[in-house]
């Protein structure tokens, strides 16, 4: 690992402190490491105003652009009263350094997931995610990447045998089902040619805030290029009827602000089969951390492996079966 790795893993209440009195602010002394392996995430008191959350970014992972490019966007979308969580702007910018740190400081915003199988917070959800894609699909992002076929499982793909990872009784059942999957979603995403806008890019129940009725969308971290359909299928759970009513919820909400193509509903299976490959190529990355073990200590056994195979198997099954239909 590289210095700069080596330090963010060994960031320590000292540093964090250091580093955000650098801005100018005046910390307190509270501190509260908050959920993220990803990132160095901290809830930091202050002596004169609200709390503020302190985002440290792993090295390596995006360039300063890409980083840049993110917070534009959620302060596009902050100036149009979309219920983000915007970095804050200190001294005009937004990405501080302090030696081999990066970080942007946010306002603090308490709140729980939201109630799924609540209407009016659903379609109050699809709702801001059109507004959201009516204003990502105004121009696109020049320094994050897609999400794509070889974005996601190409690349995750060649990954993991670089890497080793499989054991070598498994490797071929691997191979034999991703050049299956691949080959599959490859074809789909071009039939399908789904306009490409930009997206939050992980648009999960875990990324959305309620509080007192309100909703509030964070964590832009992964925002990317890609289809629409990409921020709104996780939202939906259950069997196949409880997925068409939630979609139908969600989407009669989005189409009051921006326009939705019914055949991206074709590519719900292909985007959760990339997620589960993209997933495992991201642990794979992650094996080494520091932290790993402690956090995944399930992760590169026989047993995972053996399970994340069948996955892909039952998700080339999956594929197959008619979507989910929505009729506006």
């Amino acid at each position: 690992m590289g210095t700069g790795t080596d330090s963010f893993f060994k960031l320590g209440p000292e540093q964090v402190i250091r580093c955000i009195e650098r801005t100018g602010l005046h910390c307190n002394g509270f501190q509260l490491a908050l959920n993220s392996y990803e990132n160095r995430v901290y809830q930091i008191g202050l002596d004169n105003g609200p709390a503020v959350v302190a985002k440290f970014y792993r090295p390596e992972r995006w360039t300063d652009a890409a980083i840049l490019e993110e917070h534009a966007f959620t302060l596009e979308l902050q100036a149009i009263d979309i219920p983000v969580i915007a970095p804050l702007r200190i001294a005009g910018e937004t990405l501080h350094h302090d030696g081999p740190f990066r970080f942007a400081l946010y306002p603090c915003r308490p709140g729980r997931a939201p109630d799924l199988e609540n209407r009016q917070q659903l379609q109050q959800l699809g709702r801001y995610i059109a507004r959201i894609h009516a204003l990502g699909s105004t121009q696109k992002f020049r320094h994050r990447p897609a999400l794509n076929p070889t974005t996601f499982g190409d690349d995750a793909c060649t990954l993991l045998l670089s890497e080793e990872v499989i054991p070598l009784e498994l490797e071929s059942a691997y191979m034999d089902i991703a050049e299956i999957l691949l080959d599959e979603i490859e074809a789909r995403f071009e039939t399908t040619a789904a306009k490409l806008i930009r997206l939050h890019g992980d648009g999960h129940p875990g990324n959305i805030l309620c509080h007192q009725g309100s909703l509030f969308i964070v964590d832009f971290d992964d925002a990317r290029t890609g289809p629409a359909i990409q921020d709104l299928w996780m939202f939906l759970s259950g069997d196949k009827v409880q997925q068409t009513s939630l979609l139908h919820t969600v989407l009669s909400a989005y189409t009051q602000f921006h326009d939705f193509d019914p055949h991206e509903l074709t590519l719900i299976e292909p985007l959760r089969t990339l997620r589960i490959m993209h997933h495992a190529a991201w642990l794979t990355r992650r094996r080494n951390d520091p932290a790993f073990k402690a956090a995944f200590p399930w992760f590169n056994t026989y047993h995972f492996w053996q399970e994340h195979i069948q996955t892909l198997r039952e998700q080339a099954d999956a594929i197959h079966q008619p979507p989910l239909q929505w009729f506006a």
